[in-house]
């Protein structure tokens, strides 16, 4: 009874450590989404049309209506010459299915010598939904995240998670007039509804019949729905010429072509009256596309994104939030939880004064935030100076990679007893890190940096992206608010004497507890020694492997008495030597980067040019941005891009499935991150033939990736 006692009494200790942990994470994600969200910049709502209610055969039309403030602007399906269109992604119940979006005519918006494609003032996004015969209930929950850019003299990328809920039984028409006036300037079909095109010199000859009479002798306006195929803003000075009923305009070629569509969609508009009026024809080239004069990038985000213009005060503090939130979440990963979990355990410590404590936390504090600035001053430096890095670089480095093992190897076998400070160590650092707790709170914050920032948690992934395009005094805020969130649990913790409270009282219960720690540690090992191997290799693996049970070894010898642990010591050492040096030929030969070209499964190795070859066949790509050490990219695999239906729907969609493998440093992904407005990993990206890349959410789920295929 004894011993059952005394467990349930340190499991009830442990149990209120954990929950100091986690509850300083669990209270972010309980923010519930509403039909509307509101930014400096636009108003966002979610809205509903069912005139007859919710009912199978009946119309039913969900839509996003965005109010820009003035002088700002969003996208269209093809943004331009630079943006990014916005996205939709539906979350609806069984036996409902939404379909394509529908657009409104957009503009043309001029932005120094660039054409964008988007909308001003108030616009709405809808797409109409299909009841099924299946569906039964009494309300429904409706619910939309969607992704746009908005821009003026700088761009922004906003998000929001909408929800609504209607009733089944009655009308909703609320806002039948915006649905209404959507579904009146949708544009009509030309007839014939399929003609030519044909390349002439330095542009294409398009010569479109079946306009109005009435648009005789006016200029018109061409957008294509396909991006980057035809140069934008077409006829903004004076679209086209008449001949014979016939319109008639060179159309130049955009700069950043990469595909050679066999047919494209082509919106005509007259704007000379309001609301204007639009015409959709299908046209089918004849004969050959020019040869391109640019192999093109990546399909990236908007050109705005890749500046260095100052966000606005609005936008910046939104990512300053959004770095603030990421860096609490960064506590729960499990490379970093260990190492808070010991620090909140030497608090319980009954010979700490207040003043101590409060000077441990601000030690740990200050090794976060100085850690912090320093690697992103480094990046900075490094990327100015035409470096292709990116945030998490530290663990591309085999060597750095293989040193952290040995540190948590170390810190292992200290929590278990094992590395004792003796003999002539008594005067050396290692002493001087035992005596002086706010010295090892302040390493322990440097530490907590280098493990944690290659972990992009939940809504940093967006704000470190932005970080790098911006002036560097606020790309430094942004980090600096990241370092905050990171820092703040255990600070406050240390500063607010309410949490001693909270603690369990100093026991027998610490010593278990601190030997437990050591088995958390051990596994980061592990998965340390699994992205070693990644990068170096199997046999330079092993040999890491060697070297860490002959470094436990000699610790383990720093205990015997002499002369037989001198001795013991010694021949560890020894070997340890020997390990060293028959890894010398394995460093020599270990596998380049460029090398490391193979994926495993239905995957193949991620290339630019293969991304262009398969949407040039109008093959839709399926691109996962990882790395072995990305925690966040391990969950996303196993429990989404492994599923069984996640991978059929990928076949019957014929999806070429492409992983950009970040384990080692690769300018390449480097490149194509940094273009897609992201500067770490997981980074998922659908790329579809004739529309805008779409980047998912970092936390995937199989829901969430079949909805996005249901756009192909």
């Amino acid at each position: 009874m004894g011993r059952m006692s005394s467990f349930k009494s340190f499991f009830k200790k442990s149990c209120v450590l954990v929950s100091l942990l986690l509850g300083q994470g669990v209270a972010l994600s309980q923010i519930a989404p509403s039909a509307v969200v509101q930014t400096a910049q636009v108003r966002a709502e979610l809205l509903a049309y069912a005139p007859q209610g919710v009912q199978a055969g009946q119309p039913l039309w969900l839509g996003l209506q965005l109010q820009h403030q003035p002088g700002w602007h969003t996208y269209w399906r093809n943004p331009g010459d630079s943006g990014l269109a916005t996205q939709l992604q539906w979350q609806l119940p069984s036996g409902l299915q939404a379909g394509n979006t529908l657009w409104p005519t957009p503009q043309m918006i001029p932005v120094g010598n660039m054409v964008n494609h988007g909308f001003e003032g108030r616009v709405l996004l809808a797409a109409p939904v299909k009841v099924t015969g299946s569906f039964t209930g009494r309300d429904i929950d409706i619910r939309l995240q969607a992704d746009w850019l908005v821009c003026k003299e700088e761009c922004i990328p906003q998000s929001g998670q909408f929800a609504l809920r209607l009733p089944v039984a009655s009308s909703v028409a609320e806002h039948a007039n915006a649905f209404e006036q959507l579904l009146a300037v949708q544009p009509a079909v030309l007839s014939p509804s399929k003609q030519t095109m044909s390349f002439d010199a330095s542009a294409l000859v398009l010569k479109i019949q079946g306009l109005p009479t009435e648009l005789q002798g006016k200029p018109l306006k061409a957008f294509a729905y396909t991006p980057e195929v035809l140069a934008s803003g077409l006829g903004i000075n004076g679209g086209g010429e008449w001949q014979n009923n016939v319109w008639q305009l060179r159309a130049g070629l955009h700069n950043m072509r990469s595909t050679e569509p066999k047919d494209m969609d082509l919106l005509l508009v007259d704007d000379s009256r309001t609301p204007a009026r639009s015409w959709q024809v299908t046209l089918l080239m004849q004969g050959d596309w020019p040869k391109q004069s640019v192999v093109a990038p990546p399909p990236s985000a908007p050109a705005a994104l890749n500046t260095t213009t100052a966000a606005s005060w609005p936008g910046l503090i939104s990512s300053l939030l959004g770095a603030l939130v990421g860096g609490l979440l960064l506590n729960l990963m499990p490379c970093v939880l260990p190492v808070l979990a010991i620090k909140v355990l030497s608090l319980t410590k009954s010979s700490l004064t207040p003043l101590q404590r409060k000077a441990i936390g601000t030690a740990y504090g200050l090794g976060v935030l100085v850690s912090m600035l320093a690697l992103a001053l480094l990046v900075m430096g490094l990327r100015a100076a035409g470096t292709q890095l990116g945030w998490g670089f530290q663990l591309q480095s085999p060597v750095l990679v293989a040193g952290l093992a040995l540190l948590f190897t170390m810190i292992a076998l200290n929590l278990w007893g094992l590395l004792e400070w003796r003999g002539n160590w008594g005067g050396g650092l290692a002493a001087q890190m035992a005596r002086h707790p706010v010295v090892d709170a302040f390493l322990s914050g440097v530490l907590a940096v280098l493990v944690a920032a290659p972990c992009t948690a939940p809504f940093m992934g967006a704000s470190v992206g932005v970080a790098f395009t911006l002036p560097a005094w606020q790309g430094l805020l942004i980090f600096l608010s990241l370092g905050i969130g990171l820092a703040l649990p255990f600070t406050m913790s240390a500063w607010l004497p309410a949490t001693a409270a909270w603690l369990p009282k100093p026991g027998a219960w610490m010593q278990v507890l601190r030997q437990t720690l050591a088995f958390p540690m051990l596994l980061t090992v592990v998965w340390l020694l699994w992205v070693f191997s990644k990068q170096a290799g199997e046999e330079a693996a092993a040999l890491l492997l060697a070297a860490l049970v002959l470094a436990g070894g000699m610790v383990w010898s720093l205990g015997l008495a002499k002369p037989a642990g001198q001795w013991v010591r010694a021949v560890f050492i020894a070997c340890l030597c020997a390990v060293l040096w028959l890894s010398v030929p394995v460093w020599r030969n270990a596998p380049s980067s460029e090398a490391q070209t193979t994926a495993e499964g239905n995957w193949q190795a991620w290339s630019s040019e293969r991304v262009n070859a398969a949407l040039q066949q109008n093959q839709a790509v399926f691109v996962d941005f990882t790395a072995a050490w990305c925690v966040t990219c391990q969950v996303n695999k196993q429990t989404t891009l492994r599923n069984s239906q996640v991978l059929q729907a990928f076949a019957d969609r014929n999806v070429l499935l492409l992983q950009a493998d970040w384990t080692r440093q690769d300018p390449a992904i480097s490149q194509a991150l940094n273009a897609l407005g992201r500067s770490g990993v997981p980074v998922y990206v659908l790329h579809v033939p004739g529309k805008p890349p779409q980047v998912l959410p970092e936390l995937l789920t199989p829901d969430l990736v079949m909805r996005a295929l249901d756009l192909i």
